[in-house]
């Protein structure tokens, strides 16, 4: 059994700002560059979870493809079906966090992921159909994403919305996905429903779980999570709050690894978001993007420090 990741594998630089950010001016900070991208993150977060967990993406042969393939492969995550493009250039994302490690404001270079065309995808059938689950991301093109969803047949598929920026591009498709993982942002985009109550967030999961989605995890920060499935299960879950969160920028993407991680194990929703709200946490409280201390020990042991 393995997951198959389609999708953003990048390098990622961070600065962290030792005081308050001073806008268009230099900042004395501290900053990490290291393997990144929505997808690879999920996925290198699976491959320390102990999953199977291998990846579709595109690298240039410039360092930064060096760096995430290495990366990669001492998490164990497995990379040997992603494209390798001589004379390109590896996608990269910037992001400053302020003094209090929250993120400021970013940017990404996603333009090598249009080389994974739907072309790429008709050539992975048998790697997406053999999968116990998909996850991938709206950094591809919209028509990579349709032919992803086209070729999945019964396995489930899995996407992080990314952005507000992202969302948009997924939203046209958003019924296709068995899961999808926004925040109450991106919630809106996709569903078209406004998202400012417990109401709002209430209505646009049901309003993509009725154009086809067959659960919705909306995560809520300190609140936690708003689940949804197709089966009629809804809650809100939460654990309690961190003793210090030390860097927000990987929570998301250890979420949707947690929350994969409990379906692919075949647990019940509860016990699926108690996973993923605990790899959340686990995130946050790291100096790294993905946890070193990232295992199932460490998720079970979160999962009962942090227990409301």
């Amino acid at each position: 059994m393995y997951v198959l990741g389609i999708g953003a594998a990048n390098v990622d630089v961070h600065g962290v700002s030792h005081a308050a950010i001073v806008m268009r001016d230099s900042n004395p900070g501290r900053l990490h560059t290291s393997a990144g991208g929505v997808t690879r993150n999920v996925m290198e977060n699976l491959a320390r979870l102990g999953v199977d967990a291998r990846m579709v993406s595109a690298l240039g042969d410039d360092l930064f493809g060096e760096l995430v393939r290495r990366e990669s492969a001492a998490a164990g995550l497995d990379m040997s079906e992603s494209l390798c493009l001589p004379g390109t250039t590896s996608s990269a994302y910037v992001s400053i966090l302020d003094e209090h490690a929250d993120m400021l404001v970013a940017m990404s270079d996603m333009g090598v992921l249009g080389h994974i065309t739907p072309e790429v995808i008709d050539s992975k059938r048998a790697l997406i159909q053999g999968a116990a689950a998909v996850v991938c991301d709206p950094c591809l093109p919209e028509e990579t994403l349709e032919r992803i969803c086209d070729t999945a047949g019964d396995t489930p598929v899995f996407l992080d919305p990314v952005s507000t920026a992202y969302a948009h591009r997924a939203a046209p498709l958003a019924g296709r996905f068995f899961g999808l993982k926004p925040n109450s942002l991106e919630l809106a985009i996709l569903s078209g429903v406004e998202t400012g109550t417990d109401a709002g967030v209430e209505e646009a999961a049901a309003a993509l779980i009725r154009r086809g989605a067959k659960c919705v995890a909306v995560s809520l920060g300190e609140r936690g999570c708003y689940f949804a499935d197709a089966a009629g299960r809804s809650f809100y879950r939460a654990l309690r709050p961190v003793r210090e969160m030390r860097n927000a920028t990987g929570a998301g993407d250890a979420f949707l690894a947690g929350l994969v991680y409990g379906y692919v194990r075949g647990l019940a929703p509860e016990r699926a978001v108690d996973c993923a709200l605990a790899a959340g946490h686990i995130a946050v409280e790291s100096d790294q993007t993905i946890s070193r201390d990232m295992c199932v020990d460490k998720l079970k042991s979160t999962i009962q420090t942090y227990h409301l």
